[in-house]
């Protein structure tokens, strides 16, 4: 029980220097910093943070504003591309054009050019996304269909599927949540629910199955599979009285507007229905993604009935104007 309590601690610690990182993405930050944050010695805290999230303190940070970089340059063209280097911390545009070209394999302004992405026929083997993680990064996977012409979804299909998102008001959830210890790796993201939803029926919370919510952290186009944070929630109440101890964990699903897309169809065609949204339904929509990744609410049970049936939640504000 002391070495399960201990390993819970050290994960909850370290879980504290990950939001602290999350949270500073726009600045530049330092492993004292970030082990602050944890409550660990600065001396020790690079090694426990290895040994739990599987990458160096650098790794991960570059990695994550790397990314960042990446979704601003698609779905967010009135930004320039040295505000998008400020933005992620970047002391120079210089540097930031370098570091997003040894990861990448492209530079920002290529990724940014649809023209040239879509004369592109070969995933990069470039960068170090493929040297250190071994993903194979396809910039074309970041555009819609209606720019690159590479066929998923019907053309009256897709329409049909972004013709009907609707903005909705949602009240704040209350969710416990359990993470997927492979990021997107299918097989442990079903045992995840597994696991998660027989807590739930064990603490008695009615229709867990109806209140099933996946927190979809990372954008699987950009974050190599097993770095991506999946988390399984169950909404729960504000009134829950549930004991939630590890590896469960409390939290919430903040109020505000979402816009609510629908989809039916293979479930493998999941990341490909998310990007449409954030490249062909978004740029028109009058609204940008607000600070909070995107939510599914799943309706089905996709291994028994061999399809998705979910809704997407994207968190979204007013798009500002840039002069």
């Amino acid at each position: 029980m002391k070495k399960r309590n201990t390993q819970a601690e050290y994960i909850r610690r370290i879980n504290l220097s990950l939001a602290y990182i999350h949270e500073n993405l726009n600045k530049p930050v330092n492993l004292d910093g970030i082990a602050k944050a944890s409550h660990f010695s600065p001396y020790h805290f690079h090694r426990i943070f290895h040994g739990i999230v599987g990458e160096t303190v650098n790794d991960y940070v570059t990695r994550k504003k790397l990314e960042m970089a990446a979704s601003m340059l698609i779905w967010k063209p009135a930004l320039t591309i040295t505000s998008v280097a400020d933005k992620c911390g970047y002391s120079s545009g210089a540097n930031f054009s370098k570091s997003f070209k040894q990861y990448f394999g492209i530079s920002p302004s290529q990724i940014r050019n649809p023209a040239n992405i879509k004369k592109s026929t070969k995933n990069s083997k470039i960068g170090k996304i493929h040297s250190k993680y071994g993903k194979e990064f396809d910039p074309k996977k970041l555009y819609s269909q209606l720019i690159t012409n590479v066929v998923v979804f019907k053309p009256e299909k897709l329409e049909e599927m972004l013709m009907n998102v609707k903005i909705k008001k949602m009240a704040e959830k209350n969710i416990a949540y359990l993470t997927a210890p492979k990021g997107y790796e299918l097989d442990a993201i079903f045992k995840t629910w597994d696991k998660i939803t027989e807590w739930g029926r064990s603490l008695g919370i009615a229709d867990v199955e109806k209140k099933r919510f996946a927190i979809c952290h990372d954008n699987p186009m950009i974050t190599p599979t097993e770095q991506c944070r999946y988390d399984a929630t169950i909404e729960i109440g504000k009134n829950h009285g549930v004991d939630i101890s590890e590896p469960y964990q409390l939290s919430i699903i903040p109020g505000g507007k979402y816009a609510v897309a629908y989809y039916k169809g293979d479930g493998d065609k999941v990341s490909n229905f998310y990007m449409e949204l954030y490249s062909a339904w978004l740029p028109g929509s009058g609204f940008e993604p607000d600070d909070y990744p995107p939510v599914a609410h799943y309706l089905n049970d996709s291994r028994a009935e061999g399809f998705v049936e979910m809704e997407v939640y994207i968190k979204v504000k007013e798009l500002p104007q840039y002069n």
